[in-house]
């Protein structure tokens, strides 16, 4: 097997295959090419059978990609070759063994929803109320235990310990498992625990992997959390063949799991492991490659290595003081437009921030200038399900009847308003040819003229507690009172904002964010408008569908840091780089290790740039509603002068630093968010978008429902008395309707 397209440290990570192996392969190492060429070296020169080699990463697409490389570089049939994610190897040896564990084979994993249910449900048999303790942050303890690698009847280890001590929740968890036992399912984190159940309680079957597999390789090491360190630390405990492949400073995952222990400590779990460090970059230019080494030298956790490449000097990097958080928008537009004029591909950019919610400001420029982009690994801001919540809410104070706006939020946070009272509700508004607000203010108003309708005295009052809420944001829309007023009664007095409140995980606490991220860009609105009104901020959110992305098109990529680890790109604007918000509010108070994973997820950013890196912060930044001076971050203070050039934006704005950036420092609150996906504003997914045979609605055919308005037929299912359609409305509302008693036209 020819080597020679590997540099020397990359092929002593290649020929050095016995016994234990760390492999520190530092950003644009060519991490996976090595990896890969390991693989090919067993298989080629040492004759290892494929059946002998388990190959374990974080994700399919990882997986994928080293198979697909494996399948073009060596001629060996690599199908018994097992390169796979924990969870899917963890699911196939339990379907082997579930007996010993008293599943059956066709055991069912359920996934976040359904373990979601359990969990509501255990809490109203105790009568614990979802208003004071929210399901999220039970699941959050669970996934916390499991990822210690723990589970019912283990022996409790000291970092156990300290979380069991909350015996509500222990006691739940306890529920919950033996739920999940009585169902023959499993959760996701329950694949790893109970695959080392497995092999801390039956030795025979430990001994049978150990057998298998002679050689055990890990990517992305520095994102293993205890479960995963102790299930690969028996599995390679016989042969002690594990390389493993990681960089502990791109280790930013502690959140969800991950334990930078497991990287640190490998040579005291294995003293005789060889050390390979993987220190030249091939992707960014030489100044952006030091710089960021200099600045990740700073962290104490780390095993020690110096990034270096033969690429060109190239640009100096671009820190850019701006006026306020608009006036950095504006910048990042302009400068993507100058690139654009010199024949970027707008493929070719991307836009980094710390937290979800500071997409907006990012959004609303590229927006205004028709500049197409995506969301990568998220939802744009005025898609997000809470967003859309709470402009729903402010659209039915406006036009009350806009009924789409009305079915979102009637039981949003739940006001036990199940879908068969609303379905009773819409056939009495079709009925009388009335809007759904208007039946509901009838019902509120006198229901002795609706008994027809046997609505509970629960929902009864619900519904006129929201006809309230509305009338009064209606007054004082009327009034002409600022519409961040108006924003914030229906955020508190809905009782959305304690619903969000209560949810103790980092999902709850982003979407908190992005709501009060909301508020910030109402406020902005009044200030640029002489005459503010609901009306008129709701017009300007409208979006212009030219932005809309499209299949095979080149869009502008916008992502939280945490959602661009593994990419690159030529040209890149990390912004909001200030105090309190990168690093985050939460990790100063928290103290040094929290510093030093902001600092790794800094040396993220910033690694990801091949040509041009530009890093923004603002004088004055609109957050949660008022504005805010935190400064510069500390990270910035740490690139040495000779890799960046200073200026100021708009030019004419005085800069409150002279001689150097300042390092004073305002502590004002700001709460860290990771990016998170929500799936939860799908109503269901479309399963063919071919339409029946006789379909009276075919895919594509205009509508008019007599209470939802105008839409398009996205599919249709059976013929007949039996046809249903799916039809997607303004905004993009999907509703699922039975044709036969719909109140459907074609337009």
């Amino acid at each position: 097997m020819n080597l020679d397209f590997l540099n020397e440290s990359q092929r002593q990570a290649v020929l050095n295959t016995q016994g234990p192996v760390m492999i520190l392969a530092g950003a644009g190492s060519g991490k996976t090419r090595t990896l890969v060429a390991r693989i090919q070296y067993l298989l080629e020169e040492l004759n290892v059978s494929p059946y002998q080699i388990l190959a374990v990463t974080f994700s399919n697409k990882a997986a994928r990609e080293m198979r697909e490389r494996l399948a073009v570089n060596t001629q060996i049939n690599i199908g018994a070759l097992q390169v796979t994610t924990f969870h899917a190897f963890c699911a196939k040896v339990l379907r082997m063994e579930s007996t010993y564990l008293g599943l059956s084979k066709n055991f069912t994993i359920y996934d976040d929803g359904e373990t979601m249910s359990i969990i509501k449900a255990i809490m109203a048999k105790r009568g614990i109320n979802q208003k004071e303790i929210s399901p999220y942050t039970i699941s959050g303890y669970i996934d916390s235990l499991k990822n210690l690698g723990f589970y019912v009847g283990q022996t409790i280890t000291e970092d156990v310990q300290k979380i069991i001590n909350d015996k509500l929740f222990y006691d739940i968890f306890l529920e919950y498992e033996a739920e999940l036992h009585r169902s023959n399912a499993t959760d996701f984190g329950g694949l790893i625990t109970g695959v080392l159940h497995l092999f801390n309680n039956f030795p025979e079957v430990l001994r049978k992997y150990q057998e298998k597999f002679k050689y055990v390789l890990v990517d992305e090491y520095q994102d293993t959390n205890r479960a995963q360190f102790d299930l690969i630390g028996k599995l390679a405990h016989a042969h002690r063949n594990l390389c493993v492949v990681g960089d502990e400073d791109q280790s930013i995952y502690s959140w969800r799991g991950a334990d930078i222990r497991n990287i640190l400590d490998y040579e005291v779990t294995y003293p005789e492991a060889q050390l390979i460090k993987l220190e030249q970059n091939y992707r960014s230019s030489k100044r952006i490659i030091e710089a960021a080494s200099e600045v990740i030298s700073r962290n104490q956790a780390r095993k020690g290595k110096m990034m270096w490449t033969d690429n060109d000097d190239g640009e100096s990097i671009r820190i850019i003081e701006c006026k306020d958080d608009k006036s950095e928008a504006d910048y990042v537009a302009n400068e993507i437009r100058k690139l654009s004029i010199q024949g970027v591909s707008f493929k070719d950019i991307a836009v980094f921030y710390r937290n979800n919610a500071h997409s907006r400001t990012i959004e609303d420029a590229l927006r205004r200038e028709k500049f197409p982009y995506r969301v990568v690994a998220g939802i744009k801001f005025y898609d997000r399900k809470e967003i859309k919540d709470l402009i729903s809410y402010m659209r039915i104070v406006v036009n009350k009847k806009d009924s789409l706006a009305l079915t979102r939020i009637i039981n949003t946070p739940a006001r036990g308003i199940g879908p068969t009272s609303l379905r009773k509700i819409e056939d009495e508004a079709v009925r009388l040819n009335l809007s759904l607000f208007e039946i509901i203010e009838k019902i509120s108003e006198d229901y002795s003229e609706y008994k027809h309708l046997s609505l509970s005295a629960k929902v009864q009052s619900a519904l006129s507690q929201l006809v309230n809420l509305i009338h009064e944001v209606q007054v004082m829309e009327e009034k002409k009172e600022l519409p961040s007023l108006m924003y914030e009664k229906l955020l508190h007095e809905s009782g959305y904002y304690d619903l969000l409140r209560i949810d103790k995980t980092y999902e709850g606490a982003a979407r908190l964010d992005n709501l009060k991220e909301l508020l910030s860009a109402i406020k902005q609105f009044e200030e640029s408008d002489p005459e503010p009104t609901l009306l008129k901020y709701l017009e300007t959110i409208t979006l212009d569908t030219t932005t809309e992305e499209e299949a095979g098109s080149s869009l502008i990529s916008l992502m939280t840091v945490h959602g661009s680890k593994g990419l690159e790109y030529p040209y890149v604007f990390v912004v909001g780089v200030e105090e309190n918000i990168f690093p985050s509010y939460k990790s100063l108070e928290v103290g040094p290790v929290a510093i030093e994973e902001e600092r790794r997820l800094f040396y993220v950013a910033m690694t990801r740039a091949m040509k041009q890196l530009t890093i923004t912060f603002a004088q004055a930044r609109m957050l949660w509603g008022s504005l805010k001076f935190n400064g510069p971050s500390q990270f910035i203070n740490e690139i040495p002068d000779q890799y960046y050039v200073r200026e100021n934006y708009p030019k004419s704005s005085m800069s409150r630093m002279s001689g150097g950036f300042s390092t004073q420092r305002n502590w004002d609150d700001f709460d860290q968010s990771p990016s998170y996906e929500d799936s939860s504003d799908k109503v269901y997914q479309v399963k063919s978008s071919v339409s029946a045979p006789n379909s009276s609605y075919p895919q594509g055919s205009k509508i008019r429902h007599s209470l939802y308005g105008e839409g398009t037929v996205l599919a249709s299912d059976g013929s007949g008395p039996e046809e249903k359609v799916t039809i997607q409305f303004r905004d993009g509302v999907r509703k699922k309707f039975m044709v036969k008693f719909a109140p459907l036209q074609k337009v």
